[in-house]
């Protein structure tokens, strides 16, 4: 297992910006196809790396979502929710870091597989269910363990109506991949 940048709970408790005016992001150039593109982006992932992609799972367990991740599911602090942690590989270097929260009461009816996802792609469940509703992305800068900060971006993703919070933070090993759109 290729160990995570050091990325926590901590982490993600910043502040988000929705993206009212995309052409005046102060991200960098190399980041803001990544950033700014509302398709998928296990898609992308898989056409940069001409299918040499995999997800491995960092962490999944039940726990309680951060202040952030409260407020912008509109759901109590205490609430029980699924915390599934992922990196997005390509070429065996990990590119993505994800963070979903999944409050219980998503996870029924055909919304319970996705407790059971497994090294598949979250993406390729959300993209696939034509009850799939996205909320505006928003985007941040995150600090990472070394001292450097990197760019990520998080969205609520509706199913059948049932919300989960899905964050992508961009790892330095993205820049250097060529963002192709397919």
């Amino acid at each position: 297992m290729i160990v995570p940048v050091a990325l926590n709970q901590n982490r993600f408790a910043t502040r988000w910006h929705a993206l009212q005016r995309p052409a005046t992001t102060d991200a960098p150039r190399i980041w803001r196809k990544w950033l700014l593109d509302k398709g998928s982006l296990t898609q992308h992932l898989i056409n940069a790396s001409n299918g040499h992609f995999r997800v491995e799972v960092v962490r999944q367990q039940w726990g309680q979502p951060s202040l952030a991740e409260a407020k912008a599911l509109n759901i109590p602090t205490r609430q029980k929710v699924l915390i599934r942690e992922v990196q997005l590989l390509g070429y065996n270097q990990p590119w993505v870091f994800a963070r979903t929260i999944i409050p219980a009461s998503t996870l029924t009816g055909k919304q319970r597989k996705l407790h059971a996802l497994g090294t598949r792609s979250l993406g390729s469940v959300l993209f696939r269910d034509p009850t799939m509703k996205r909320s505006p992305l928003e985007i941040s800068r995150i600090p990472l363990s070394n001292g450097e900060t990197t760019w990520a971006r998080r969205s609520l993703f509706y199913l059948a109506n049932k919300p989960l919070l899905v964050a992508e933070v961009f790892l330095p090993a993205l820049q250097q991949v060529n963002y192709r759109h397919k």
